[in-house]
């Protein structure tokens, strides 16, 4: 079991998606909101990734292909 922690910023065209519901289900990794600001037009979430590690891996990249920025996080700083 993994854990990853990633920043997860949405563009405006994606905001009202399910992504984060889906990306668990589909890649059956656990997925803990630690803390988001996110409103009609813009958001932003830090998000606790638990499960296998290339799960999470696949994950990541298939949010990366519908358009969310991922930056790491090392524990309460976010990098890039």
């Amino acid at each position: 079991m993994s854990v990853k922690r990633v920043k997860f910023t949405f563009p405006e065209d994606l905001i009202r998606e399910p992504l984060i519901y889906n990306l668990g289900h589909a890649f059956r990794v656990i997925t803990n909101v630690r803390m988001a600001d996110v409103d009609e037009k813009t958001g932003w979430v830090l998000l606790e990734l638990e499960g296998d590690h290339d799960e999470i891996e696949r994950s990541l990249a298939w949010a990366q292909s519908k358009g969310v920025r991922i930056d790491p996080v090392q524990g309460d700083v976010v990098e890039g």
